[in-house]
């Protein structure tokens, strides 16, 4: 959940003092990390989920305001796209009340939000990209009226200095222009969070990356963007391109790019924001009232704002996050790759996979980071984004091998292993892995879905485009609500 700032311009001096203040807070960090003075007690897991306002016809709604006071609920919040919404389901402990229990929370919120939107025309969906949205959708008007979005769309263009190039070569090609960053609001994730202690952290975060790739694979929900079908899951490369701060000059000098899946397995926490304030320049050059050092040496816990903030504007794939809750500081892994949806069951079951899985890597003797490079994690998540549940990914003791293979006959065993270390029995995992199972077995997910949808309804049907993906979406969106997961939705 981003952090609200006001309307404002920056001068020099304010970025000076910022870089200043980070630095500072680094290094705050750097002794809090010694000093142990983290939360390791009560660890847990959080979820936020993204998700697309359309209207009767499936088409985007630029409802978020009025949807918003209609369901008056601080869990709610604005996003990038003024047809963007983002629930924050509160922290937890993996085993408290079992699945069922987070999978009725998460459902009766949905529900409640749904209702109040539908009694103002709008209706909400849970998908990676809406495949309704058309390219004159996302312009300025388009953004929230959140200050945030806009003073990140104006650092933004006057850092690259020109508009953004946005190029996916999929099953289609697509190539057009942007004036702004509001064509990132069609990417709406599902974004899970795992506190961990900070000795563990950098095990946690490595194991998080190995398997970036083939979470993409499994959950790949993202097929069509402004009229085209591209990648399986083209969230991916539009989310890269659409805040990329760099003109083509700079990405030829090397320069790492803010959406960023890194370049080095790490050994703490440390690294990753070391690494933020030594490659990045600030986009958002707030300073806040707290003096960071002055804070620890009274022996309070400072907030690290200048830190945290800059942290919220690299967008790894794995993001470390920093925070302070009723006092006390904890560590968390945000894992950023998933879109948003088909359904609440599938969300749980990618949730069940992603913690069981990190959790058996990190306990194992031989790390699976020690015996697989960084730049094949890589190469992993890219070419599950294109192809999806269909990729060949590497794993180390299998070399390139289809990713349904893979999960089935080494992974899934493995997030078993680790449910279970968590505390979850059997008659918990089953249902949550056996969804996961069962995408592997059909090689059905909700980017198959939509694709065979879509030309049921296009080739077959003979709906010209607009109204095929209109039916289509419509049609997710009623399969959607009935919360059956999307591997066994009928094309008809």
């Amino acid at each position: 959940m981003g952090r609200d700032v006001p309307a404002l311009t920056f001068t020099r001096d304010d970025r000076r003092r910022f870089r200043d203040r980070t630095h500072a807070s680094l290094d705050v960090l750097a002794r809090m990390l010694r000093e142990a003075r983290f939360d390791v007690e009560r660890p847990r897991v959080g979820l936020e989920i993204e998700l697309n306002l359309v209207d009767e016809t499936s088409r985007p709604a630029m409802r978020s305001t009025e949807v918003l006071e209609a369901i008056a609920d601080p869990a709610w919040s604005s996003e990038l796209g003024r047809f963007n919404l983002e629930i924050n389901i509160p922290p937890r402990r993996l085993t408290a009340g079992g699945p069922d229990t987070w999978e009725g929370e998460i459902r009766n919120a949905l529900n409640h939000a749904e209702e109040k939107a539908a009694a103002i025309g709008a209706h909400l969906v849970m998908i990676g990209t809406l495949p309704t949205l058309e390219r004159e959708d996302v312009n300025r008007e388009a953004l929230s009226e959140n200050p945030r979005y806009h003073l990140l769309n104006d650092q933004i263009f006057a850092a690259r200095g020109e508009d953004l190039l946005i190029e996916v070569d999929g099953v289609e090609r697509l190539r057009t222009y942007a004036d702004t960053i509001t064509p990132e609001a069609a990417c709406t994730s599902t974004q899970f969070h795992l506190q961990v202690a900070p000795e563990q952290f950098a095990a946690h975060w490595n194991a998080a990356q190995a398997v970036a790739g083939v979470q993409v694979a499994l959950a790949a929900n993202s097929p069509f963007l402004f009229g085209k079908e591209l990648w399986s899951e083209t969230r991916i490369p539009l989310f890269e391109q659409t805040t990329d701060t760099r003109p083509d000059e700079i990405k030829i000098q090397g320069v790492r790019p803010r959406v960023w899946f890194g370049e080095r397995w790490i050994t703490s926490v440390f690294d990753l924001f070391e690494e933020n304030t030594r490659y990045f320049p600030a986009l958002l050059p707030l300073c806040d009232d707290e003096d960071p050092v002055e804070t620890l040496e009274r022996g309070e816990i400072p907030h690290l704002a200048e830190l945290t903030l800059h942290n919220g504007t690299v967008y790894r794939w794995n993001r470390p996050v920093y925070a302070v809750v009723d006092g006390v500081p904890h560590l968390r892994v945000e894992n950023r790759v998933l879109p948003a949806g088909p359904t609440v069951a599938d969300v749980m079951s990618n949730g069940a996979f992603y913690y069981g899985l990190v959790r058996a890597l990190v306990d194992e003797d031989r790390p699976v980071w020690s015996r697989m490079s960084f730049a094949a994690a890589e190469d992993n998540l890219h070419a599950a984004a294109r192809r999806g549940i269909d990729a060949e990914l590497y794993w180390p003791g299998t070399g390139q091998v289809p990713v349904t293979e893979l999960v089935l006959r080494r992974l899934l065993p493995l997030a078993h292993r680790g449910l279970d270390t968590l505390g979850l029995d059997a008659q918990w995992r089953e249902p949550l892995l056996g969804i996961v199972e069962q995408r592997c077995v059909s090689a059905r997910n909700g980017a198959v879905w939509q694709a065979e949808m879509f030309h049921h309804l296009h080739d077959v049907a003979h709906l010209d485009r607009p109204a095929a993906l209109r039916r289509m979406t419509s049609q997710y969106i009623d399969f959607m609500h009935l919360n059956a997961p999307a591997h066994t939705w009928p094309v008809e």
